[in-house]
């Protein structure tokens, strides 16, 4: 990940586990090179799902695109409840890599912008961190945290955060995207405010 990058950060909530919400997800509308590089992540709390969708671009490359799918049909579809965490520019980058097979992600989403910063880069040795600062004046949170960590030490790392002043905290799980999922592009477009 370059020091240039910014990323758009997508957050949805839903009771639809992975499968069925990508090929909801492949219905929203894009900017034309913002899935060129994005990762999605999954987790689980009882039978609701959260996703985060990573979207990097360069700065200044484009402005970011995301609005609600389009719907395909008349019957009930199961809800959809999508956040724009906003754009966000990398603060630190320990980790440039996808997961490997023992780890996970454990999120923390920061909302003071005077939160102390050396506390969470202390908080778990063991773990690599990519920290994100809000880039927009409109972003949801000051900074977000993307720890890096071994599966088995995850819980015990949220359980950590959750003592400190994070608004938010979870457990994520990398969801494989084909080539074809990352570069859909929809033909009505919403862009969003900077």
């Amino acid at each position: 990940m370059r020091a240039d990058k910014k990323v758009q950060f997508v957050c949805f909530e839903t009771a639809l586990d992975k499968e069925p919400f990508i090929k909801r997800w492949e219905q929203y509308t894009t900017s034309s090179n913002s899935n060129a590089d994005v990762t999605l992540q999954q987790s689980r709390d009882n039978n609701e799902f959260k996703y985060i969708a990573q979207h990097r671009f360069v700065s200044g490359e484009l402005q970011f695109v995301f609005s609600k799918e389009a719907r395909t049909s008349r019957l009930a579809q199961a809800h959809i409840k999508t956040t724009q965490a906003g754009g966000y520019s990398v603060l630190q980058a320990e980790r440039l890599t996808d997961l490997n097979g023992n780890e996970s992600k454990v999120f923390g989403f920061v909302v003071d912008v005077r939160a102390d910063l050396t506390k969470f880069k202390e908080l778990w040795p063991t773990s690599e961190l990519n920290i994100y600062e809000a880039y927009y004046e409109n972003c949801k949170y000051a900074y977000i945290l993307e720890y890096f960590v071994k599966t088995k030490e995850a819980p015990a790392l949220v359980a950590e955060l959750k003592v400190h002043d994070i608004a938010e905290t979870g457990i994520y799980h990398e969801c494989k995207l084909t080539k074809n999922q990352k570069n859909n592009t929809a033909k009505e477009s919403y862009v969003w405010p900077t």
